[in-house]
C-alpha cells in the first residue's frame, strides 16, 4: 500500500496528508518538488522547512541582512588574546562614497566600536588640493593626513615620521633596534569592509599613506600598484607616480591633446582653478608637507541662521486663544447699530 511505498524509501511520516484519494490510501502531497510522473501514481513531496526549523530559527544580524558587514572578517579583526586583557585592537577603516573617503582608527567594545581619530578627503582643501578628492592620489593624502593627526593625538608624531618624501618603496613602521625604553610604533590593521581588494584598488592607497605616516600597518606590497602578479615583481616607480597623480596628469595631456571637448568638460574644475597637468605633482608634493606641519582639524565655518521668507507664527495657548474670540466677539458686538 501507500504506506510501504513511503517506507520503503526511508520517508516515513516526513510526508504531509492533505486531501483524500481513495484509491491510494488518502495521501496527497503540498509541494511537488521530487516526485513519480508516472500516470495513474500521486506525487509526493518531503516537508524540509517544517514547524521544527521555523522554531529553530535564528535571524541572522541586522547589518547582515542589510548586506554592510563581513561578521567573519570582523570578528577576525577585532578578537583580541585574553592574555592582553582590556588592550583595545585598533582598525584602519577605510570606505569610498562618490564624493568623499573617509579613514578612521577604530577599535570594538562591547557597547559598539569607538572612533579614536578620523580623517576625510573634503578636508584636502585646506591643504591645497582641491580637485579629485576620491582619486588614488587623495586616497594616499587621507591617509596620511589620519596617520599624521593620530600620532599627533597620543604624543608619538615626534617619535615616528614616517616617509617624508615618499619614492613608491615597501616600507613598514618599525621599533628603533638602537634606542631603549623606546614606545613601540601604533599598530593598526586595515579593515576594507566589503571592498574588493583587487591589486590597485584605492583602499592600498589609503594603506600606503598610513604606514608612510607612522602608523604600522602589517602588509605586502603586493596589491599596490605597480606590482606584477605573473612576475611576481614590484616597481616601485609606478606607485610613486600614482602617489603624486601622475597617472590623471597622463590622462588630462591625452584628452588636451586628441579631444578639448572632452578635456574641457571632463575636467572643467580644474580648468576653473587653473590646475595644468604638469603642476599636478607640485601640488601634491605641498599637500603632504602642509599635512605634516599641522595635520589638525580644521573647524568649518558656521553656517548662516536660517531666516524664512515667511515668518512662522506662534503657537497660542489655549488662554489667548479664547481671549482672541472674546475680542472678536465684542468687535463684533460694537458694530452692531443699537436701537
Amino acid at each position: 500500500g501507500i504506506r510501504d511505498f513511503c517506507l520503503s524509501r526511508g520517508l516515513g511520516d516526513v510526508y504531509k496528508r492533505q486531501g483524500i484519494n481513495a484509491e491510494y490510501g488518502g495521501l496527497i502531497p503540498s509541494y511537488p518538488s521530487f516526485c513519480s510522473e508516472k500516470p495513474g501514481m500521486p506525487t509526493f513531496c518531503k516537508i524540509i522547512k517544517n514547524k521544527a526549523y521555523f522554531s529553530r530559527y535564528q535571524v541572522k544580524y541586522r547589518r547582515r541582512r542589510e548586506g554592510k558587514t563581513d561578521y567573519a572578517a570582523r570578528r577576525k579583526m577585532i578578537i583580541q588574546d585574553k592574555n592582553k586583557y582590556n588592550a583595545p585592537k585598533y582598525r584602519l577603516v577605510v570606505r569610498f562614497t562618490n564624493k568623499d573617503i573617509i579613514c578612521q582608527i577604530m577599535y570594538s567594545k562591547i557597547a559598539g566600536d569607538v572612533c579614536l581619530c578620523a580623517a576625510y578627503s573634503h578636508e584636502l582643501p585646506h591643504f591645497g588640493i582641491k580637485q579629485g578628492l576620491t582619486n588614488y592620489a587623495a586616497a594616499y593624502a587621507t591617509g596620511l593626513l589620519l596617520a599624521r593627526r593620530t600620532l599627533t593625538q597620543i604624543g608619538l608624531a615626534d617619535k615616528y615620521v614616517g616617509v617624508e618624501k615618499p619614492n613608491g618603496e615597501h616600507v613598514l613602521t618599525k621599533l628603533p633596534e638602537d634606542e631603549e625604553n623606546y614606545p613601540r610604533p601604533f599598530k593598526v590593521l586595515l579593515d576594507v569592509g566589503l571592498a574588493r581588494t583587487t591589486t590597485g584598488a584605492r583602499v592600498f592607497s589609503a594603506m600606503k599613506g598610513a604606514s608612510d605616516g607612522g602608523i604600522f600597518v602589517p602588509h605586502k606590497p603586493s596589491r599596490l600598484v605597480g606590482y606584477d602578479s605573473e612576475k611576481s615583481k614590484f616597481d616601485p616607480a609606478i606607485l610613486r607616480k600614482y602617489i603624486y597623480g601622475g597617472h590623471v596628469a597622463a590622462y588630462m595631456q591625452l584628452l588636451k591633446t586628441k579631444n578639448p571637448a572632452k578635456y574641457a568638460k571632463q575636467f572643467s574644475q580644474y580648468i576653473k582653478d587653473n590646475i595644468q597637468p604638469d603642476q599636478l605633482e607640485s601640488m601634491y608634493a605641498a599637500a603632504h608637507e602642509a599635512i605634516r606641519k599641522n595635520p589638525k582639524r580644521v573647524p568649518a565655518e558656521p553656517k548662516p541662521k536660517y531666516v524664512p521668507k515667511v515668518p512662522k507664527l506662534k503657537k497660542l495657548t489655549y488662554r489667548q486663544k479664547k481671549k482672541r474670540v472674546f475680542k472678536k466677539l465684542e468687535a463684533m458686538a460694537a458694530q452692531v447699530p443699537q436701537d
